[in-house]
């Protein structure tokens, strides 16, 4: 099997990409994809992201045995569970117990917490609608969460997946979030247990 090729920076989304490929043993080539300096929107990158998003990777070994390129971080998991048959069940009922949660990050936990970071930190004027309405569902996904690792130790399933892959990176973030875990204490239980997997502990410090 050759390397796959992953591009991808050290952001809540990147992190996911070198995640899983940590937790699976993948061999890889790492081409950090610095966002900070525009390069996303280079004529070579493009030609593998067309929407200049990171992550992205290509499997030179991708399913009919030709390379097969995969763009946006949630789909990049479900491919690489797929490929290795790690981390997503294959029975239906718990495989979209995963993809359900896998959803749930990508549609909710990502984007809001995102424009939490953003109007918080980034934004050149300080718009307090703006802040309280992303902070608010920040606040209440964050509930959510809590609610569901009630008497469980993953999010989906009796299981690690991509569910709890795809969700540390953006709770990772809880500072610019201005959120205190020991308000949420099953999620702090969860995130530090997440926290202790050494690949997964690698992945977040990738690329150096």
């Amino acid at each position: 099997m050759s390397p796959i090729e992953l591009y991808t920076w050290k952001t809540s989304n990147g992190r996911k990409a070198t995640i899983m490929m940590e937790e699976c043993k993948l061999e890889y080539n790492l081409h950090p994809i610095d966002i900070s300096t525009d390069i996303q929107f280079s004529e070579d990158f493009v030609k593998v992201n067309p929407n200049s998003k990171i992550p992205a990777i290509v499997d030179p070994d991708g399913p009919d045995g030709s390379p097969f390129t995969v763009i946006e971080s949630g789909a990049i998991l479900m491919y690489l569970a797929e490929k290795t048959g790690l981390f997503l069940p294959k029975e239906m009922g718990p495989k979209y117990e995963v993809i359900q949660w896998v959803m749930f990050q990508m549609g909710g936990v990502g984007p809001m917490f995102g424009q939490v970071h953003h109007f918080k930190r980034a934004a050149k004027e300080k718009v307090p609608y703006a802040i309280n309405r992303y902070f608010n569902e920040c606040w209440r996904l964050y509930g959510v969460l809590e609610s569901r690792l009630e008497d469980r130790k993953y999010i989906a399933n009796d299981e690690v997946s991509i569910a709890d892959f795809c969700t540390v990176p953006w709770v990772f973030r809880h500072d610019w979030q201005e959120i205190d875990l020991d308000e949420f204490p099953n999620v702090k239980r969860w995130y530090d247990n997440m926290m202790q997997r050494p690949a997964l502990s690698r992945g977040m410090n990738l690329p150096n």
